[in-house]
């Protein structure tokens, strides 16, 4: 395994796997029994870097989430696992009532709901820190001052260590971390965002954005993590829920336009260059970019894992990589 810092603070920063184990669906799609065996050998290879959040998975059973923090609390306990782990979770988009959704009904960004909504998942960790903390979605109804207020209470009480931001605009963010600056308190430090080799189309609406996504990684984002070299991009869906490599699996429709072909061309060159999968060179890639990126992967099995794993070892060439990033 390999290894990146996230963080600033000498008290807080960590040193996290450069592949990060996504657990949102553990204990609810993905039973018990299997979502243990994934996290023992995630564990077993090195890696100490895993994501949920306080409303992963609300929808598979119509009520407000919980079940994915559950599943990771009942893991530690079993297997005696501290701090040695880092779990990152998220607050902000749980729903509010069953049947509801966090678009219709979010929990929002409020300094009540932060602390609270944070107590309830160290709980459901069972830990009385969280090593990072994450604005899941944004929050306009509540003054962003009073949402980074609640969250540099939540650091300077010891019960958070780092504050990361997923799918909020890019001047929003940068907002919010000029009043942290501001007033002396930590900001984000940490961006999840959708981000993968193949480039969307920035111009749809979304549920969050009438005005085009604000959840996926673009020009803004990238620009941002090359001036602020102190920010970590951990990137979610990076494998597109194995629309790479799976025919029963269609490319979401924000990748139909005309620069998709080029780069699934580049990749499957790659790929049969290396004799890794093209889930492996996406990874690759991301894992040896310039910029600071951890890809966020899920997995359902232990051999999806094995295969996410293995990407940490390939070495792409200069001349694969230029090609790779150059394809459009």
């Amino acid at each position: 395994m390999k290894y990146r810092t996230i963080g600033t603070d000498p008290a807080h920063r960590r040193e996290v796997s450069v592949l990060a184990l996504g657990a949102m669906l553990f204990g609810s799609q993905t039973d018990e029994k299997t979502s243990f065996a994934v996290l023992d050998r995630y564990v077993e290879a090195g890696g100490n870097f895993i994501d949920t959040s306080d409303n992963y998975a609300f929808w598979t059973d119509g009520g407000q989430g919980g079940q994915s923090e559950e599943l990771l609390g009942r893991w530690r306990r079993s297997r005696g696992i501290g701090d040695e782990v880092v779990i990152a979770t998220k607050l902000g988009a749980r729903p509010l009532a069953p049947g509801t959704g966090y678009i219709d009904n979010p929990e929002g960004l409020s300094a009540k709901v932060i602390r609270e909504a944070a107590d309830r998942s160290r709980e459901r960790l069972g830990t009385e820190k969280l090593d990072l903390l994450y604005a899941h979605i944004d929050d306009f109804t509540v003054e962003q001052r009073e949402t980074v207020e609640g969250f540099g209470a939540l650091v300077a009480e010891g019960t958070v260590g780092l504050l990361g931001v997923s799918n909020q605009a890019m001047w929003r963010v940068e907002r919010a971390r000029a009043l942290a600056a501001a007033a002396g308190l930590p900001g984000y430090e940490v961006l999840q965002y959708q981000h993968s080799h193949l480039r969307p189309r920035f111009d749809l609406p979304t549920e969050l954005s009438p005005y085009g996504s604000v959840a996926h990684a673009g020009a803004e984002l990238l620009g941002y993590l090359r001036a602020e070299p102190d920010l970590t991009l951990v990137a979610y869906s990076p494998l597109l829920a194995g629309a790479y490599v799976r025919a029963d699996k269609p490319l979401p429709p924000d990748y139909d336009h005309p620069g998709t072909p080029a780069r699934l061309a580049v990749l499957r060159d790659v790929a049969r260059e290396t004799g890794a999968t093209v889930n492996q060179v996406v990874l690759a890639w991301q894992i040896g970019a310039e910029l600071p990126i951890v890809p966020l992967a899920g997995a359902s099995s232990v051999a999806q894992l094995e295969e996410n794993l293995a990407a940490v070892g390939l070495e792409l060439t200069p001349e694969q990589r230029t090609r790779l990033d150059a394809a459009h």
